[in-house]
């Protein structure tokens, strides 16, 4: 794989992340043509041009066959030190290069990589993010991104946040431009706090992102579903983020195809086997009704799995000891599981690998109910507990008056009372608890599913 680099002379930034460049690697010189030089290394081929990089249309022709075009860029704003990257295109009129509606081909996996790869890499001071989909050009001929540094003539001038950027570039090799874990983004500012928090937290790529302003510009969406197509074939997504009602948008999206999801399903989907994922929210219900997934889920997927009703009773007697305990036996030993309360409370329904993941998971509860109750047995059908414990009414028949003496012998202490010595076993009565364990049903997931 092959990386282009885009260097323009006309830019004073991408001069120097262009110097950085031939710095950090051995290349070899191999020009063809006096107005654009020519470097080679293995897996990157840089070539600079007098231009600027809004007016270089079509540039992949000029590389020998690249998969992947990174323009190293200087970034204006009111931002301060700042490295980003962003897609390029325009959702109205091409005010900055490129044509009017029309996108380039996006790279979600390697523009992934570079927004990691400026968190390594960035200078003391600098701050790391991403931009909407804006400018120019819109033609490439392969998927390309601008990599940026930011924001006035102190930084361009920086040789350490030059550095920084051209790392970032470096680490793309062999790094694909497309993975199947990608989405789109609607709405939100221009820096897509939003698209930022879910490149940075899950394990999904961002395509395309078309701010509210682009939104704006674009218009009404349903008048330009053409558009709205492109976000999504130029990612190579299908699902989509968006941030706010937009009713016109989401229907425009609706109608041709693509799902919107939201951020949760996507943290929540991390590391699970999407067909596995389709799956469970089929047979149990969707993560934005309360669907969790547990750690199991995130290894090989199962051909089949069990499903069976919580035991809702259980597991909240369990919680009462130890909440943190409680949901973390749902996470280690369950497929899926259904919950309430944002997520804090297990019930409804459960899945598991297995048979004896769902008795491990039913064990871990009975182990937490041990610290409660003086016994806890388990059989096939149900969990038994009993607890021993003070009966205030046993006490006052014995004459025991309220007080003191009442803690003493709810606290295991005989009391004395008119000369006679009582035990807290004469004034304690035995409670009994049965939780019922529902049956399992196995489920055979679909050949296509798998």
């Amino acid at each position: 794989m092959t990386v282009g680099i885009v260097v323009s002379r006309a830019d004073s930034a991408s001069r120097a992340i262009g110097e950085r460049l031939l710095a950090l690697r051995n290349w070899e010189r191999a020009d063809d043509d006096a107005s654009a030089a020519r470097h080679r290394c293995e897996g990157f081929e840089l070539r600079e041009f007098e231009d600027w990089h809004l007016e270089l249309d079509d540039i992949a022709e000029v590389f020998d066959d690249p998969e992947l075009v990174v323009f190293a860029s200087r970034h204006s704003g009111e931002t301060g030190p700042f490295l980003t990257a962003h897609f390029t295109g325009n959702f109205g009129a091409a005010e900055h290069g490129g044509a009017d509606r029309s996108l380039a081909e996006a790279c979600p996996n390697a523009h992934r990589e570079v927004v990691s790869a400026f968190a390594d890499h960035a200078p003391g001071g600098y701050e790391v993010g991403m931009e909407c989909t804006h400018h120019g050009p819109t033609s490439v001929g392969v998927p390309s991104m601008f990599v940026e540094l930011g924001s006035g003539e102190d930084q361009w001038a920086d040789e350490d946040a030059a550095e920084a950027v051209a790392r970032a570039i470096l680490d793309l090799q062999g790094v694909a431009p497309h993975t199947e874990r990608t989405v789109v983004a609607f709405g939100g500012g221009h820096y897509v706090p939003r698209p930022t928090r879910v490149v940075e937290t899950t394990d999904w790529a961002v395509g395309h992102i078309a701010a509210d302003w682009c939104l704006d510009d674009l218009g009404d969406p349903r008048e330009h579903a053409d558009v709205v197509d492109q976000v999504f074939v130029e990612s190579d997504a299908t699902r989509a983020v968006v941030d706010g009602e937009k009713p016109r948008l989401r229907s425009v999206i609706d109608d041709l195809g693509y799902d919107v999801v939201s951020e949760t399903w996507l943290r929540e989907t991390t590391g699970v086997d999407l067909d596995l994922v389709d799956d469970l929210e089929t047979h149990l219900c969707s993560v934005d009704d309360g669907l969790r997934f547990g750690d199991a889920a995130r290894r090989e997927p199962p051909a089949e799995y069990v499903v069976a009703d919580h035991p809702d009773g259980l597991w909240a007697d369990a919680h009462s000891v130890d909440p943190d305990a409680a949901l973390a036996a749902a996470s280690e030993h369950a497929l899926a599981y259904t919950t309430e309360e944002s997520g804090n409370r297990v019930a409804g329904e459960v899945a598991f690998a297995d048979a004896e993941a769902y008795d491990d998971y039913v064990d871990a509860l009975v182990g937490l109910l041990d610290e409660k109750y003086d016994d806890v047995t388990r059989d096939d059908a149900a969990v038994h507990v009993v607890d021993e414990s003070f009966d205030p009414e046993k006490a006052m028949t014995l004459g025991v008056p309220e007080g003191p003496k009442f803690g003493r012998l709810a606290a295991g202490q005989p009391v004395e009372v008119n000369g006679e010595e009582i035990s807290p076993e004469t004034v304690s009565s035995e409670r009994e608890e049965t939780y019922p364990l529902a049956e399992r049903e196995t489920v055979v997931r679909h050949e296509g599913e798998r």
